[in-house]
């Protein structure tokens, strides 16, 4: 082969590997963005990343489109390993044509989908773009449901993870919807179907970009996104760390690590957590962080529904996802945003194999009219549902209160929990002792002389027969009561016990509550 030939090769690359040019570059990075070159560098373990597509053009003739170079169509496709494993992913370059889609930007990551599924391993798209190419029209619209249908077809298969590192509008944003995780970055990212000049124009109303789609919009108010960084090295860092507690697909288990903690590690701090006064607050993932491997505790929605707590941990180096009422927020009630949010964490635990634990401490469903309207009978039965159709190990823990239908939303033995334990601080039971004295003893408390003092005394009758765990384990529902400070090793050995697991429900097309 002439050397001709190679140096035609090596400047074409040359021309691809420059993006939108110099100009363009600095620019991305005087608004505190990386290129996307420079992203999948920073995710991709030195040296391991191939590209595929790199010489892919479009094919639009319309609107002066013919002159128009796009180097690599405007988004970077490829694979390599993170941290020695097989990922694929696609970067769209903001550089060149605002990384705008259209039909061979589309068919360029639908290449690399199809092969992450195919395959079976993780896929990582990093979205920076100005949306559609308005200028190839239905072709691009085409691409987006290309795409769409595909994050359908690889939900539940493989692991896809959705990073917005700049503008992401209109239609754009259901892809990342359709992932299982969506990462923002504080100030740069923003993601909205209609953007503020369109909101102005039809509705009158006013708003910023920030307010409107920013991080931690999505991240707080809305519950779209997943996790927030304060910028890009510290997102993509996060990105790593959360394919560590994830397998390669639905077919294999998430990696084990060496467990460097003591698993028989007794912690007396345990049996001081819970206060003696069962209204006072304590911080439940002070108990999460006491009993997982070296505290490391990834949570997944931390400033979302703030009274539940779902995240990833290990317990003897293998993954565990977590569901726990958190009695700092709302007491630790259920609500509409709770339900949403542990029933979608549930069925993507089950979809990858990763065993679930729940730390149960929650007096009821949140009661008021906002919550009726809002539906919360529908939402919260994607809870029981989730649970019941789950079938990895699921153990449950019992905290401190478990009252009515909560106490089953939270997976308790009739819901399929595999293994039950309760501390000793554990109440299970209807409803709590107050509302209890009310209407079982309403009667002996109306005819008594001192109603005031009847209705105390009957409250302590209440609570020294159900605000214990005995009677729900002598009748079976919990397994095990256990002193506090053994919890960490008691959990361990319930998984590992667990491990074999296998549990079929009945062939069906689809379920009717889809999270």
């Amino acid at each position: 082969m002439s050397m001709d030939r190679i140096q035609e090769l090596n400047k074409k690359r040359e021309a691809i590997m420059q993006g939108g040019g110099e100009k363009r570059i600095q620019k991305q990075h005087e608004s505190g963005k990386l290129t996307a070159r420079e992203r999948l560098n920073l995710l991709f373990d030195e040296g391991s990343f191939v590209e595929i597509d790199a010489f892919v053009k479009h094919r639009c003739t319309e609107f002066g489109m013919q002159d128009v170079d796009a180097p690599g169509e405007g988004v970077v496709t490829g694979y390599g390993t993170v941290d020695g494993r097989l990922v694929y992913a696609f970067a769209q370059d903001f550089t060149v044509v605002g990384g705008s889609l259209g039909e061979m930007h589309a068919k360029k990551i639908c290449k690399v989908m199809d092969m992450a599924l195919k395959i079976g391993a993780p896929l990582v798209g990093m979205n920076d773009s100005g949306g559609a190419r308005i200028q190839e029209g239905v072709d691009a619209l085409s691409g987006y449901g290309s795409i769409f249908y595909r994050n359908t077809i690889a939900s539940g298969v493989i692991p896809q993870i959705s990073v917005i590192m700049g503008p992401c509008a209109g239609g754009a944003v259901y892809s990342p919807a359709l992932t299982d995780f969506i990462f923002m970055v504080d100030k740069t990212s923003q993601m909205f179907i209609t953007g503020p000049q369109v909101i102005k124009a039809v509705t009158g109303e006013e708003v910023t970009a920030e307010d409107l789609g920013g991080a931690m919009t999505h991240n707080k108010v809305s519950g779209v996104a997943h996790f927030i960084s304060p910028d890009e090295k510290q997102c993509i860092e996060e990105i790593k760390r959360l394919l560590s507690f994830l397998p390669s697909n639905n077919m294999e288990s998430a990696p084990v690590f060496e467990c460097e903690d003591d698993l028989n590690r007794i912690e007396d701090k345990l049996n001081e957590i819970v206060p003696d006064n069962s209204n006072k607050a304590y911080d439940m993932k002070e108990i999460i962080t006491t009993i997982v491997d070296n505290g490391d505790f990834m949570e997944v929605q931390p400033y979302y529904a703030m009274n539940i707590i779902t995240g990833f941990a290990r317990l003897n180096g293998k993954s565990v996802g977590i569901i726990a009422n958190q009695p700092k927020v709302l007491a630790g009630c259920l609500d509409i945003n709770a339900s949403d949010k542990a029933g979608r964490f549930i069925r993507t635990c089950d979809a990858f194999n990763i065993p679930i634990l729940n730390l149960v401490d929650v007096p009821g469903f949140l009661p008021g009219t906002t919550q009726e309207y809002g539906g919360i009978i529908r939402h919260g039965a994607k809870m029981l549902y989730a649970y019941s159709e789950a079938t990895v190990p699921k153990v449950t823990l019992i905290v401190r209160k478990a009252y009515g239908g909560a106490y089953l939303a939270m997976c308790s033995k009739d819901l399929g929990a595999d293994q039950v334990f309760a501390w000793p601080s554990a109440e299970i039971a209807v409803m709590g002792p107050d509302g209890a004295a009310n209407i079982i003893f309403k009667k002996d408390i109306e005819a008594a002389d001192n109603p005031a003092a009847a209705r105390q005394e009957k409250i302590q009758e209440y609570r020294d027969k159900f605000a214990n765990p005995y009677i729900a384990a002598s009748r079976g529902y919990v397994d095990d009561v256990i002193e506090p400070a053994t919890t960490r090793q008691r959990l361990i050995s319930a998984f590992e016990m667990l491990e074999s697991k296998r549990e079929t429900r009945p062939a069906k097309k689809h379920g009717n509550l889809p999270v």
